[in-house]
């Protein structure tokens, strides 16, 4: 008997294979336009069937976590990029992976980290590839792409045990953009910190054969990648309700929601409870900079992921969420009885998938509310 979204538990995470597919395809094309190598980043999905529809098992990409790192290694995965800079005690569960025949690269911003990078390489017998981080504007990892740091890691990851295997960026401030305008002012940005950061090296003598920049925003909008080899977007492959606020997506591609049940009414302070909360959910409330009275999420019917008008999640508990409000226009209770299922966009899909174990997957296209598949998803560290 094929499953219907009202067969299913609550909460539970949905997934669009439509959306999805429209949205990888709008990414690798831009990737195809730009001349650079895709290589998505996967703490996001955190899905091998996502990254298998993204880049195919043969494809490069990027994790978030050494549990990502060893999920998809087991998946079939080989060019796998950690972009977290590394601790120097990870390193040993680092050559693991990479000893089952996985090109693992690390990342770094620190000379101490460097040295124990190379000492360990040769203690273990292994050759860590690893990247500068470079800070193109974001303030939180990286160094400068003019720094006197540069060079000095560049040459203690070039010793025995360790190979320089280029540079790495991530505009994560684009997310903060007021414009189109703006969102390309930072692309480019964001570009030159790598590509001077990458030529400065090479005048120096070190090869640097990697110079990639990251963030979906700066991916969508950047004019060209001139001396950058690969893109490390993430959220495109669900976005959410902070990009479509931003501007990057419509709210028709938000691939991702939330199910979730109506369990009580409170007409005297005019909101609907529901069995999805500040776990299901998440608390980012990011969206609401662009689109203010967005809430913890816009609420949906279960049949059609496009917001109800004025309907938003007003507040949250640990596993209690508010529909309607003080606020908000009165609520039409009769629409919504105990029992129903609502759907919830999420203002971050990063943030709101990690309490989930799988996605339920849909094509609302093809097969209306029919189930069409479990995809799992890798969580922890």
């Amino acid at each position: 008997m094929t499953q219907t979204l009202n067969d299913l538990p609550t909460p539970s995470l949905i997934l669009d294979r439509s959306r999805l597919l429209n949205n990888i395809a709008r990414m690798q094309a831009r990737a195809a336009a730009l001349k650079v190598q895709l290589r998505p980043h996967l703490k996001t999905a955190k899905s091998a069937m996502v990254a298998e529809l993204a880049v195919g098992k043969a494809g490069a990409i990027t994790v978030s976590t050494l549990a990502e790192a060893e999920y998809f290694a087991k998946a079939g995965f080989r060019d796998i990029t950690y972009a977290v800079p590394i601790a120097p005690q990870k390193l040993e569960q680092v050559a693991a992976i990479m000893n089952g025949g996985v090109d693992l690269k690390i990342i770094t911003d620190h000379p101490a980290v460097a040295q124990a990078i190379a000492e360990k390489g040769q203690a273990l017998g292994i050759t860590f590839s690893t990247m500068i981080k470079i800070d193109s504007g974001l303030g939180r990892a990286g160094i400068p792409p003019d720094s006197a740091l540069l060079l000095p890691l560049a040459n203690a990851l070039s010793q025995p045990g360790s190979r320089l295997a280029g540079v790495l960026t991530h505009a994560g401030h684009s997310y903060d953009a007021k414009s189109t305008a703006d969102i390309e002012r930072i692309a480019e940005e964001e570009r030159l910190a790598v590509v001077t950061a990458a030529t400065r090296l090479r005048e120096a003598g070190f090869a640097c054969p990697i110079v990639s920049v990251g963030s979906t925003p700066t991916a969508l909008f950047a004019k060209h990648l001139d001396g950058v080899t690969e893109m490390r977007p993430g959220n495109f492959v669900f976005f959410d309700l902070f990009q479509a606020g931003l501007g990057t997506c419509a709210m028709e591609d938000v691939a991702v929601s939330v199910l979730a049940t109506v369990v009580a009414h409170h007409p005297g302070r005019n909101h609907v409870l529901i069995d999805a909360g500040g776990l299901a959910l998440s608390k980012d409330t990011g969206a609401n900079k662009n689109a203010p009275g967005t809430g913890y999420g816009r609420v949906c019917r279960p049949e059609a992921a496009l917001p109800l008008p004025g309907l938003s999640i007003h507040d949250v508990h640990q596993e209690h969420g508010l529909v309607g409000g003080p606020k908000a226009a009165p609520v039409d209770f009769a629409s919504y009885p105990p029992g129903s299922r609502l759907r919830v966009l999420p203002n971050h899909s990063c943030m709101t998938g990690a309490m989930y174990d799988r996605y339920f997957v849909i094509d609302p296209a093809q097969a209306g509310g029919a189930i069409l598949a479990e995809w799992d998803r890798v969580n922890g560290w």
